[in-house]
């Protein structure tokens, strides 16, 4: 009876995750920055003296996609991650790609992770306007949507505050800077730091 009452007690309380992946492309990798610029390794440092125990994984590379990530979350799931801040999409969209195939994607990455017991954040993105409608609309529900369908934290949009602004983006116009990314990390943080 004592060692049910036990374990009951033990169940009662959150399991504290330690390790998050953070799965996306050049703006998550952090392109053109040192590795400690770009901001899962910002979230790390900021949330470490709360959570002694984090461990982030940057699984950003430059120029994937929904299906490239969808093939690497196989691989990642050896390092057992606790969370996935999901930050793909961008390059399916500045691609032109089917939209459908995009959400198809998406959907089989969160299904895997849920599978796996793994619990996903998804991250929003937005494409310029001179991407012309219907398309730029309709990549931007994709998120929200699957975010409510799988009752997913999410991060309306990754580029908060960034975008558009010539002083947090490198020339290209597209990647932020060192300080773009101070401003990522702050947007993701509010919504992962209650899951730790």
């Amino acid at each position: 009876m004592k060692f049910l009452f036990l374990v009951s007690v033990l169940c009662s309380f959150p399991i504290q995750a330690e390790t998050v992946l953070f799965l996306g492309d050049s703006l998550t990798e952090g392109y053109q920055l040192s590795k400690e610029e770009a901001f899962p390794a910002l979230i790390e440092k900021n949330l470490k003296p709360r959570h002694s125990d984090l461990k982030v994984i940057n699984g950003g590379v430059s120029g994937a996609t929904t299906a490239s990530g969808l093939k690497r979350l196989g691989w990642y799931i050896k390092a057992k991650p606790d969370i996935v801040v999901l930050a793909l999409g961008s390059n399916d969209g500045l691609r032109g790609m089917n939209l459908k195939e995009t959400e198809k994607n998406l959907i089989a990455f969160v299904e895997r992770a849920q599978k796996e017991n793994i619990k996903v954040v998804m991250v929003g993105m937005k494409m310029p306007t001179n991407y012309g409608e219907p398309y730029r609309s309709n990549f931007e529900k994709i998120f929200p949507i699957l975010a409510k369908r799988y009752r997913l934290p999410l991060v309306p949009f990754l580029l908060e505050g960034v975008a558009t602004n010539p002083k947090l983006n490198l020339a290209d116009g597209i990647h932020p800077n060192s300080e773009g990314h101070k401003i990522m990390a702050k947007t993701v943080e509010k919504v992962l730091e209650p899951l730790l």
